[in-house]
């Protein structure tokens, strides 16, 4: 069985790349809105979750609190997704319980290794 990504993002070309790129591997899930996709965190569970941060109605620090307010997806890893570089936005989404951050535009690569480490965190060390 694959693992399930949920994707928030209100930019469309960046879901349909992210869904194009991952569903070869995992269970791809995309949403252009983060109320939305709490809503559908009420009867779904991803394994992991990869948000933008800048969107409309509700922004990704927002998002995320409200992710790790409920008892379900408390720990379920968050990668943020920005188009801001400054270490401050980095430290923000850290403290609020992201476990890693992308700045856009970002490397296939590099989000694939940050997918495996958060998905399969053991595992992935052990490689090394």
């Amino acid at each position: 069985m694959k693992k399930k990504i949920l994707v928030v993002d209100d930019e469309i070309s960046i879901c349909m790349l992210l869904q194009n790129f991952l569903s070869q591997d995992y269970d791809v899930v995309t949403l252009h809105d983060a109320s939305e996709a709490l809503e559908w965190l009420d009867s779904n569970i991803p394994d992991l979750v990869i948000s933008d941060i800048q969107m409309t109605n509700m922004d990704g620090y927002d998002f995320l609190v409200k992710v790790r307010q409920r008892g379900f997806t408390k720990h379920t890893p968050v990668i943020m997704l920005s188009g801001k570089s400054e270490s401050k936005e980095r430290i923000k989404c850290y403290r609020l319980g992201a476990q890693d951050y992308l700045t856009k535009p970002f490397n296939p690569e590099e989000l694939e290794e940050l997918v495996k480490k958060n998905l399969y965190p053991i595992h992935y060390a052990i490689e090394w």
